[in-house]
Order: structure tokens, then sequence, then C-alpha cells
């Protein structure tokens, strides 16, 4: 907290506009090993006369224990756990890959500076992609498809069809079809993949 102002001081900052950008994180250990990560925003706020500083805190999840019934479907969500640590990372690239596609097709001029940059960026995914693809199993390949959905808020098959085209998205679902999945299967949080949210939530809030 930092020392009262001047009316002077007060009235400045009161009526110039506060930007609400971030700055730099800070890690907030909980014990057990759990790393909460928090931003403080860049400029502080003045109340009755005093500047406080503000922070964005990440959306804690709490969820009731989970009670199993026998060994096999603790060893099942066990795995659950295993199978979105190794799958999410992947998502998430392809989502940060998505909108950095996005933001320079807009700003191509034509046609086939941006057709060449698709053909660019396709063959960087499939460099960068195929041998971690080729490592994952069947549950896994299912599984990554549908986080990809989560974290682009759209089917894998949408996405692949909206880069590269209606040909190609088909021949990609064939591949799809390795993993016994469909590009089009869609992530449900509130219904069949309710286990599968309540994981990645707690995963990316360092309860697991």
């Amino acid at each position: 907290m930092l020392p009262m102002l001047t009316r002077a001081q007060e009235q400045e900052v009161s009526t110039t506009p506060q930007p609400r950008m971030l700055e730099g994180s800070e890690v907030l250990k909980l014990g057990d090993g759990v790393r909460l990560q928090f931003y403080r925003y860049k400029d502080p706020v003045l109340y009755q006369g005093e500047l406080i500083w503000s922070y964005l805190m990440p959306e804690l999840p709490v969820y009731p224990p989970i009670r199993f019934k026998n060994e096999k479907q603790r060893a099942k969500y066990n795995k659950l756990i295993q199978n979105v640590k190794r799958t999410l990372p992947i998502a998430q690239r392809v989502r940060s890959i998505i909108g950095e596609t996005y933001e320079i097709l807009e700003l191509l001029p034509d046609e086939k500076s941006k057709s060449s940059h698709i053909s660019a960026v396709e063959k960087s995914i499939k460099e960068q992609f195929t041998p971690e693809m080729k490592k994952l199993t069947y549950s896994q390949g299912k599984l990554l498809i549908k986080l990809v959905d989560r974290e682009c808020n759209q089917s894998s098959y949408e996405i692949v069809k909206a880069f590269f085209g209606p040909t190609k998205a088909a021949f990609y679902q064939m591949f799809a079809w390795t993993f016994r999945s469909s590009l089009k299967k869609e992530y449900r949080p509130d219904d069949d993949d309710k286990m599968v949210e309540r994981v990645v939530r707690q995963i990316e809030a360092g309860q697991l």
C-alpha cells in the first residue's frame, strides 16, 4: 500500500483513465507442490485516498472427492489424468498455431500469398506433430481430437477444412479413423466429457 496522496495528486489520478494492463506474473506456492500463477495489473487503483494494487487470479475449481467403487475405477481415473497431461499441451499448441495463422492471413495482400503461407503451415505442422502423433495410443488420439475442439472452440475437421479445403479435410478424417475416432467429434464438458473437463481444469489450476 502506498502513502496518502495530496488532494491535487488525488484529483489527477482519479481523472486520468487507468489502463487495465497486466504485467509480469508471480507464483504463489500453496503446498504439496502446487504452484499458482497470477498476474498484477500494471497500474494501481485509487481507493479512499490510497493507491491499491490489484491482481488477476486464476479460477480455482472446487470438486467433491471422487468415491471409487473399486480399484479398476481408480486405475481408469489415473489413466485419464495421464492421458490428459500427455495430450492437453498438444491441443494448446494447436490453438496457438491457429491463432497465429489467422492473424498472419489477415495481413497478407492476396490469395496467392495466403495459399503459399497455408502450404508452409501445413508442412510445418506435419514435421512438428507427426512424430508425436505416432507415439499416441488409440485412447490418447481420440482424447486429443476432443481437446482440440475444447481449446479451439471448433472441431478438428472444421479447422482442417477452413485452412486446407474439404478434400484434405476428408483425407485427415481418414487419418482420424486410425484412432477409431472422427475429426468431427465434439467436446461435451457437461455430458460425455464431464470427467475430462474436471481433470483438465484441475491440471490448469495446478491441482493435479
